[in-house]
């Protein structure tokens, strides 16, 4: 792909994301994604986010900055949702939780081939209070 139809390829599945609708994220996730300190696989993405969206029906993320760089995807992005269901073993706070997320992504054929980023620690920590 060439680098603006990669932006809006991006620019699509962070749609995806933003709508919770997990058969869509799934058509730019590769079956078998590798993910850095993560299970593999698209099953378990989708149901990772699944899981995010159960407990934060509010979940959105705003893209912040994003570069380009052959077949692979750099982004910045900002992300917010209130916790109302139990969400990594934590019960509903009824807080808002907002944070920053820096995603890097390998794309080969159309999907998501590998994937590394930030974790889960700034949202959890924002959680417990």
């Amino acid at each position: 792909m060439e680098p603006w139809e990669m932006r809006e390829w991006y620019a699509d599945y962070l749609d995806a994301c933003n709508r919770h609708d997990l058969d869509a994220i799934r058509s730019f996730v590769d079956p078998a994604v590798r993910r850095a300190h993560l299970p593999g696989g698209a099953d378990a993405w989708v149901e990772d986010m699944a899981d995010l969206f159960a407990a934060f029906p509010d979940w959105r993320w705003r893209r912040i900055q994003l570069i380009i760089e052959d077949d692979r995807v750099a982004a910045h992005l900002r992300a917010s949702g209130t916790h109302l269901s139990t969400f990594r073993g934590i019960a509903p706070t009824r807080r808002h939780a907002n944070v920053a997320q820096f995603a890097m992504y390998r794309v080969a054929n159309g999907r998501i081939a590998e994937f590394s980023g930030t974790t889960d620690f700034e949202l959890l920590s924002q959680l417990a209070g």
